[in-house]
């Protein structure tokens, strides 16, 4: 398996260097791996997601995502359109637009057409279990709902990764065991790499691998089987 993420040496500061957010991150993430990033309020893992989906850049260090030199490619927003799919706690669907139609939206930055975009949505629509309600609007779903439609509209652009930011952080146990099962299906078949980050250590388990992040480093870096040894979490 090859890597689609190498990372050496990441550093980030803020506050005119007060602040590190990163300090020295070395990373390797495999194509087609689920990894959890875990760590507790301030620690950087935020900071780390951010930096893998180009939306803030590095004070050092390298990072390679999907072929693509973060620190030197001029082109960082085709970067995101081709090669990430975000999910977010907030789902951040548009009101006005169907179910459907915000499923569509990063599939506009293609060369697609109506068609094809319209049976991809409703293709992925389908997997998370939301095809009856494609023509609704988002105010008629529940939170759940609205979250696995961002699910979907993640996937629509056919992304090599997948970066969620607390995905299930707003939601009840139950709705956020529907929401990481359908986050796993369709990491499995899009062969697409998920890298989620979390504060919830139940919710992490459930990746290949969980990478603890305290003071801008990681501290442990453990597969499934590693995990009650290796994460402890502060």
């Amino acid at each position: 398996m090859s890597n689609i993420v190498e990372i050496k040496n990441l550093t980030k500061s803020y506050e005119k260097g007060n602040i590190k957010a990163l300090n020295g991150i070395d990373l390797s993430i495999g194509e087609g791996e689920f990894v959890s990033i875990i760590g507790p309020s301030g620690s950087g893992k935020s900071t780390l997601l951010n930096m893998l989906g180009a939306l803030d850049t590095p004070d050092s260090g390298s990072i390679n995502v999907a072929g693509f030199d973060l620190k030197k490619n001029k082109h960082l927003n085709e970067f995101r359109a081709d090669e990430i799919g975000f999910v977010f706690q907030l789902h951040n669907l548009i009101p006005n637009l169907s179910v459907v139609e915000n499923v569509e939206i990063p599939m506009f930055t293609k060369d697609w057409n109506s068609k094809k975009m319209r049976e991809r949505a409703l293709y992925l629509l389908d997997i998370v279990g939301l095809k009856d309600k494609s023509k609704m609007l988002p105010n008629k779903l529940s939170g759940g709902e609205r979250q696995r439609v961002a699910i979907a509209r993640a996937l629509a652009n056919e992304p090599s990764i997948i970066l969620a930011d607390e995905p299930t952080g707003s939601l009840d146990s139950k709705t956020s065991n529907k929401i990481l099962k359908q986050l796993d299906k369709l990491h499995n078949e899009e062969n697409v790499t998920l890298i989620m980050v979390t504060h919830d250590m139940d919710v992490a388990r459930l990746a290949d691998r969980v990478i603890e992040v305290l003071d801008g480093k990681i501290v442990s870096n453990a597969d499934d089987s590693l995990l009650d040894s290796e994460i402890k979490i502060h």
